[in-house]
């Protein structure tokens, strides 16, 4: 079976350049993507983060809707228990009215920011967990299905309906969003790319044999984001690897900041980080486009996947833009 490809985009920092280019940069990437034959386009949100700017994905999938015809678009993801599921479900049910059919709905349960950032943005959440009944109310406003009598929702209805409606995907990088997924019968997405593949068998597992058949999905339905970055051959590939590199290093000394340019990022690193700098080049999905090609094909067969999702970070769009072009070649998307 051919693999599928699709993308994610974090409309990601940039030292250099105005964060709301960042932002229309993402809507020009999703239009890239769709040409060269990509399944789909998800954007992601982040609050108060200088390194990953997109803090509202229902509005920028709105401009996506309006430049796209056929890709479909998403988010990975709304942080749900930031929100009202109600809310949600309106909002998403518009964006279905924009672009019919070609909607999927993220969705996450991680704050996406640090925790005083979180209670800003919903100062109740932290009372008690109630993401899954959150998803249950979410996916009965979307598909239109009544609230029964003496529930608190009975009567009360997302607008507008159509005959298509949203589809939602359970995103995450530990047990619980698969255990989540599987048991509501819901698409589920691991994120590769936080842990570097760390705790992906077991959560894979764990959908698959916990997955119960639901009125939307009768059986398991998964998918991985991973990073990985394209390039004409190895060694310019590991160089632009550098800027996700130094990001990921500064991280782990709780410093974020937008990404630096390669070569500023290669002339950064420091003696004792170099050993840190060789095992996440040597974990990272880098290369030229047969050696990224061949490692997702094999994740792919791996976890019997037909459709694996791509992030590629880069200082210089351009960048970005060939490594999509240049997997999707090798891939035989268009």
């Amino acid at each position: 079976m051919k693999l599928q490809l699709s993308a994610l985009d974090q409309s990601v920092g940039v030292v250099g350049r105005a964060q709301d280019s960042i932002i229309r940069q993402t809507v020009e990437l999703a239009g890239h993507c769709e040409a060269l034959g990509y399944k789909r386009f998800w954007v992601s949100e982040h609050h108060s983060h200088p390194g990953i700017i997109g803090t509202a994905p229902e509005i920028l999938m709105a401009a996506i809707a309006m430049k796209t015809t056929q890709i479909r678009i998403g988010s990975a993801g709304v942080m749900l228990p930031h929100y009202s599921a109600l809310k949600v479900a309106e909002q998403f049910r518009v964006l279905d009215a924009l672009a019919p059919g070609r909607i999927d709905l993220g969705l996450g349960r991680a704050p996406g920011s640090d925790r005083k950032t979180a209670q800003l943005l919903n100062p109740n959440q932290f009372a008690s967990d109630q993401f899954p009944q959150q998803i249950l109310e979410l996916k009965a406003w979307l598909t239109g299905t009544p609230f029964p009598s003496g529930h608190p929702a009975h009567g009360v209805y997302a607008y507008p309906q159509s005959a298509t409606c949203p589809e939602i995907w359970i995103l995450g990088s530990s047990d619980y969003g698969a255990q989540l997924a599987a048991h509501f019968g819901l698409p589920y997405a691991f994120a590769h790319f936080i842990t570097d593949g760390q705790g992906m068998d077991q959560a894979m597992g764990l959908y698959h044999e916990g997955f119960k058949p639901s009125t939307t999905l009768t059986k398991p339905h998964a998918t991985m984001c991973v990073w990985a970055m394209v390039a004409p051959t190895r060694s310019e590939a590991l160089m632009q690897f550098g800027s996700r590199a130094r990001f990921k290093i500064d991280r782990n000394y709780g410093a974020i900041a937008p990404l630096m340019s390669p070569e500023a990022a290669m002339n950064s690193f420091k003696p004792e980080e170099r050993g840190a700098l060789e095992q996440l080049s040597q974990k990272a999905i880098v290369g030229d486009p047969k050696e990224v090609g061949d490692r997702l094909r094999a994740l792919a067969e791996r976890f019997d996947l037909d459709e694996i999702v791509v992030i590629t970070w880069a200082h210089d769009p351009q960048v970005q833009k060939d490594s999509y072009a240049l997997l999707a070649q090798e891939l035989g998307l268009s």
